[in-house]
């Protein structure tokens, strides 16, 4: 194959650097299939991807991307076709296996999700991890009681970021009419309206109360995208029976609470993994993203090129970024 462009992240001297680079596929990692990638998408992993002692990358030199849609131009295996147009969200990608910030990527086929019928290679990755993982959320806080006829209060928090912005379209979608969104700067304002948010809860609202090992019963329902004080704080909120789910820890890995809220409310957290998830349990949700949750065309989106990427992956860093944003090659 001639040389293609690529995002290369390197460490010198412990220090990590990166660049867009021309490359050949003897830098992909191993996999029966070749991508020749149309879309990828810049999600918060990504931006520790690139940053000294993010601690995402496990060995360098990495083509980081945890994401990426696009079409097979070789494969191994029998059930998959050249010239298939496919997705692939998570696993090791970006991380230990080069990922899809690049013009080609190679991977394991148990990894590849065939396009789903009424989605577009450009829809995939304006889904992408963060939309999967927010509609993993959903489907979690259903699973645990959660229905659109009984309008229950739901909490969203880092509500204008990549997953929180997609979980209240997908919400709304649904048909719920009571979801809050939670804004730490007043910009955000505008944004989550925008997306459907029924409430807005500022940070200093939200935090007026902080401190107290239980808080008065707001919530039914919390997805919790941020970790740290703001989770452990939205424990404390949640009505007797209610769920939480959390997938993210851009707010901090600790969670400093008591067992008073479920022992005496007798709340649930409910823990979102779309790494690892096996690939049967995947299709579903990408089911509903072609059906009941197809809301693309009205998300929050940025579309940029490699060369661009840059001040997202800053952005993101410094916790600037709204919406998504995705990289068309």
């Amino acid at each position: 194959m001639e040389q293609f462009q690529a995002m290369v992240v390197r460490e010198v001297d412990g220090e990590v650097n990166y660049a867009i680079e021309h490359v050949t596929n003897d830098m992909l990692s191993d996999g029966e299939v070749l991508i020749q990638v149309a879309y990828s998408s810049i999600n918060y992993k990504d931006s520790l991807a690139v940053k000294t002692r993010g601690g995402v990358i496990r060995n360098y030199p990495m083509i980081p991307g945890i994401d990426l849609s696009g079409v097979i131009v070789e494969t191994t295996v029998p059930h998959l076709q050249v010239g298939q147009e496919v997705l692939v969200t998570g696993y090791t990608m970006g991380m230990a296996h080069t990922g899809g910030f690049a013009e080609y990527a190679q991977v394991p086929a148990e990894w590849i999700v065939p396009l789903p019928q009424n989605v577009s290679l450009r829809d995939a990755m304006v889904i992408g991890t963060a939309g999967f993982t927010a509609g993993l959320s959903v489907d979690a806080l259903e699973k645990d009681g959660m229905k659109a006829e009984h309008q229950p209060s739901i909490l969203v928090t880092g509500a204008s970021g990549g997953v929180g912005s997609i979980a209240i379209q997908l919400l709304k979608a649904t048909g719920y009419e009571n979801v809050s969104a939670l804004i730490r700067k007043d910009y955000q304002r505008d944004v989550v309206t925008a997306l459907g948010a029924d409430h807005v809860v500022t940070l200093e609202e939200f935090e007026a109360t902080k401190g107290k090992v239980l808080e008065k019963e707001t919530y039914d329902y919390v997805i919790d995208t941020v970790g740290g004080e703001i989770a452990a704080q939205c424990i404390a909120k949640l009505r007797y029976g209610g769920s939480m789910t959390m997938c993210g820890n851009a707010g901090g890995i600790g969670l400093t609470t008591t067992v008073l809220p479920f022992i005496l409310r007798g709340v649930r957290l409910l823990g979102i993994d779309s790494v690892q998830m096996p690939h049967d349990a995947r299709l579903p949700i990408w089911h509903r993203f072609s059906n009941e949750w197809a809301i693309m065309s009205q998300a929050h989106v940025e579309e940029i090129t490699l060369h661009e990427a840059k001040e997202t992956l800053q952005a993101l860093q410094e916790g600037r970024h709204l919406g998504r944003t995705i990289i068309r090659m």
